[in-house]
């Protein structure tokens, strides 16, 4: 396929990339696919060549369970999951272990972007989580087994994703689905599982119609839906919280669907019916088209023009369908694609707040590394800190997710707003300039050595800002500005005076004369870079 497209010269091809393999494009593919990546993991990346990298990060290291570390969890023990624990019988006992659990719930979800190897499963089930964009319901034992379904499920089958959600508990009570009955229909999930989970709405193009379905297929699937309760919520002697189907509670009749799903009938399938719904939607060739174009604008570039639509997301969907849903394959296509490497898409993309607090933080290896309650209270520290700048993850601000992934035409600018760019100023400084989170006495911030110590050549002023360029910058800086950075490091003196500087540090191991002064140059550096718009780019 030739070049063409978005501007003069855009490769629109989603034949397997065969250009250069540098540190720029092994760096692109970790900014998009992972919450940070260390300089040496793109050299290895390099290294390894693209295929094999692919392959790595499409893989899904084991779940993990969120632990319990406030001393108002009454019923698990510090250090142990309270996943399948009951609650005390007295409401008020019950509603203090709920929000110790529920800041358990947050620290985990923090501390696992923080702890992320070099995979896509945490930048998928973010993904998953703006999809279908539940909100923690009234027990926090319901809402971890929705995040840990979407983490397990992030690389899987959508049609399966689309059945499990559909009667997930957590789901069930964030969309009215658990009071969803025969004698009181109600359309909230079955409307949002056509307009935003599956094949979304299109233009309206007559009374109660619309390019994809009617109204009629909403009420029809508010019928479809019906009889499932949810079970065991903040229960003292239920281990878990379970979806129930009460046969008394469903619509047996049979429900015909419009002409957009061919007329089919879904006829009573008791517990199944819902499934057998599901499948006839999933028959319509625009659900792999809509679920493409949300993963393209997430992956790699919010403007989606005429001419990608007719191709690329074409080329995906196809791919999508050929493999009955099956995420993987098309994601091992779209980044292996000479598009996706494509100069145009380099830093078409702002970062989220979540992208940006742990670009910081991973890519320098800074992980709090003190007891288990330190340390979760520093991540639940650092999720406010993202609800501040716009992306609360356990919270999106409607069932449509974050605006920033759909709202045209300003898309993932809306994390830049002055109010939020401000924020970020100030937590960048904060983790580099200053004293970064303080938690029992501890603190946290950037690791400045770590991050020095483990650069290509650490003594060498200029190689050290350009491994820096390397790891935050989607297309690189400028020379002036490199130079402006260079003399940040070396305090303007000559560049031999960095190297003796870093030398002296680097024999005397420990000693805080020698390392301070290091490690204050690097946090000077780093703190002007994360105000830089290029870091801000993804």
């Amino acid at each position: 396929m030739p070049d063409q497209g978005q501007g003069p010269g855009v490769s629109l091809s989603m034949t397997p990339y065969s250009g250069p393999w540098t540190k720029a494009e092994a760096a692109h593919l970790l900014r998009r696919t992972t919450f940070g990546s260390t300089n040496q993991q793109i050299l290895d990346a390099v290294t390894n060549g693209m295929p094999a990298t692919v392959t790595s990060l499409l893989t899904l290291p084991p779940a993990t369970q969120p632990l319990t570390y406030l001393a108002e969890e009454t019923i698990a023990a510090q250090g142990t999951t309270w996943v399948n624990s009951v609650y005390p019988a007295n409401p008020t006992d019950a509603q203090s272990v709920e929000t110790a659990r529920i800041l358990s719930l947050a620290g985990w979800l923090m501390q696992r972007l923080n702890t992320e190897q070099l995979s896509i499963a945490e930048k998928m089930t973010l993904f998953w989580q703006n999809h279908f964009s539940a909100n923690v319901g009234a027990d926090a034992r319901a809402a971890y087994e929705y995040f840990n379904k979407l983490y397990n499920a992030s690389l899987g089958n959508f049609k399966q994703l689309v059945k499990d959600i559909t009667i997930d508990p957590n789901m069930l009570l964030f969309l009215n689905g658990a009071t969803n009955t025969l004698y009181s229909p109600n359309e909230n999930y079955a409307r949002e599982l056509l307009e935003l989970f599956t094949i979304g709405k299109g233009p309206q193009i007559g009374p109660g119609d619309y390019t994809n379905y009617t109204e009629e297929d909403v009420a029809a699937g508010a019928k479809i839906l019906t009889g499932y309760i949810v079970n065991g919520l903040r229960s003292d002697t239920l281990t878990s919280v379970t979806a129930t189907f009460t046969p008394i509670l469903h619509d047996t009749s049979s429900k015909t669907l419009s002409g957009h799903f061919g007329n089919a009938v879904i006829t009573d399938n008791g517990a199944n019916e819902y499934a057998d719904y599901i499948d006839v939607i999933f028959q319509q060739d625009e659900v792999a088209h809509f679920i493409c174009r949300k993963l393209y604008r997430y992956f790699v570039n919010y403007d989606l023009t005429t001419l990608v639509e007719s191709t690329v997301i074409s080329e995906m969907a196809t791919t999508l369908i050929a493999n009955n849903y099956d995420v993987l394959p098309v994601l091992v296509e779209l980044f292996s694609s000479e598009h996706f490497y494509d100069i145009s898409v380099r830093g078409a993309l702002i970062k989220s707040p979540l992208e940006m607090i742990y670009s910081m933080m991973n890519s320098t290896e800074s992980v709090p590394n003190y007891d288990l309650a330190t340390n979760y209270e520093m991540e639940v520290t650092m999720y406010w800190f993202a609800e501040n700048m716009g992306q609360a993850y356990a919270e999106p601000p409607s069932v449509a997710g974050w605006p920033a992934y759909y709202q045209e035409p300003s898309y993932s600018k809306l994390w830049v707003n002055a109010t939020h760019v401000k924020s970020r100023f100030d937590l960048s400084s904060w983790m580099t300039l200053y004293n970064g989170i303080p938690a029992n006495g501890n603190n946290w911030k950037v690791n400045t050595l770590t991050f020095l110590d483990n650069l290509s050549l650490p003594a060498d002023a200029p190689t050290v800002i350009d491994d820096i360029c390397d790891v935050f910058s989607p297309k690189g800086v400028d020379a002036v500005q490199k130079l402006i950075l260079k003399a940040i490091l070396t305090n303007s003196l000559p560049d031999f005076e960095w190297t003796l500087q870093y030398n002296e540090y680097l024999a005397n191991p420990g000693n805080t004369v020698y390392s301070d002064p290091v490690k204050q140059r690097v946090e000077l550096v780093l703190g002007r870079f994360f105000q830089m718009p290029e870091f801000h780019t993804a």
